[in-house]
């Protein structure tokens, strides 16, 4: 209703300023109407609004941007990008511009475009937090993870309140091998939960080869699944597996939770076949492993069989 009222102003407005009968309306009161129309969501009538506006000087750059709002808000994310980047083409320095052009770039999956944009952003306005955390994760998306972890650095207070903020830090240093890792995915996790970041925490605490702390965080990560987080647990469990099996080569509690990650679904026969190359695991196992792939790939066999059956 606020909308409406408001909108209805706005066309009061214009006809009291020109008349019913008057001459064409100023490119200011397009705007004002296409603004009016956006607001309330008539995208379509918006658009023609806002078009017309921005054929005057004066309102050509608030027009542009708001199509490539209008654009975004309709999921045309190519479209949206172009409207930005024509204003950066006239005015490079455009926040605005610049912010709406690189969020949209993440959006169409040109992060390059998109990490360029942020780094012009952040050199205009570099205390700004949320920039930088796009910028992060543009950089994270890129596999240029220790630029990641660079950039997120800058912003050391937001990385202590913005939960996202330090998990994007602990992937980015857990993405080059880094034992500090460990210590970022235990400080988010004093306050978050999330099956899905422990079982991260616990696949870097042992590859740093902290078994007994791996295969602790490994069975928390799997109470705290659900049964709808079916791959998920079969992937902890399968991770457990191993871990039990290196920790404790002469115990078949290891191999017991293997054999049940397979029964319940894990169909990851390459990296079933892995584990037999890994020395820390008994021979014994491994034969017992040799096993286990046999059975898969004949089932997996059979199910190719069927399916070409119609079966």
């Amino acid at each position: 209703m606020k909308k409406f009222l408001h909108f209805a102003f706005i066309m009061v407005s214009v006809l009291a300023a020109y008349g019913c009968t008057s001459a064409a309306a100023s490119a200011e009161e397009y705007f004002s109407i296409g603004m009016g129309y956006f607001e309330l969501g008539k995208y379509e009538e918006a658009e023609k609004w806002l078009n017309r506006a921005k054929l005057a000087d004066r309102t050509m750059t608030a027009s542009q941007y708001n199509l490539g709002r209008l654009a975004f808000e309709r999921q045309r994310f190519n479209e949206a990008a172009v409207y930005f980047e024509d204003i950066l083409k006239k005015d490079q320095n455009n926040v605005l511009a610049l912010k709406a052009a690189a969020y949209t770039r993440i959006r169409t999956g040109d992060v390059d475009i998109a990490e360029k944009h942020y780094s012009r952003l952040l050199g205009i306005i570099p205390e700004s937090a949320d920039d930088g955390y796009n910028h992060a994760l543009v950089l994270y998306a890129m596999g240029r993870y220790a630029d990641a972890e660079k950039t997120l650095e800058k912003y050391l207070l937001p990385l202590l309140e913005k939960s996202e903020i330090q998990l994007l830090y602990a992937r980015s240093q857990s993405a080059q091998n880094k034992v500090e890792a460990i210590e970022s995915y235990s400080n988010w996790l004093n306050n978050n939960k999330n099956a899905r970041v422990r079982y991260e925490y616990a696949q870097i605490l042992q590859r740093n080869e902290f078994y007994a702390r791996a295969i602790e965080e490994y069975r928390k990560a799997f109470s705290e699944t659900t049964s709808a987080d079916r791959n998920l647990r079969n992937e902890i469990r399968f991770a457990l597996a191993g871990a039990l099996m290196i920790a404790d080569n002469e115990s078949s509690e290891g191999f017991n939770e293997l054999q049940t990650a397979v029964n319940e679904g894990f169909s990851g026969i390459q990296a079933v076949e892995g584990l037999l190359t890994n020395d820390k695991i008994s021979a014994a196992n491994k034969e017992k492993i040799r096993t286990i792939v046999y059975n898969m790939r004949l089932a997996a066999m059979s199910a190719e069989e069927r399916q070409k059956s119609g079966n």
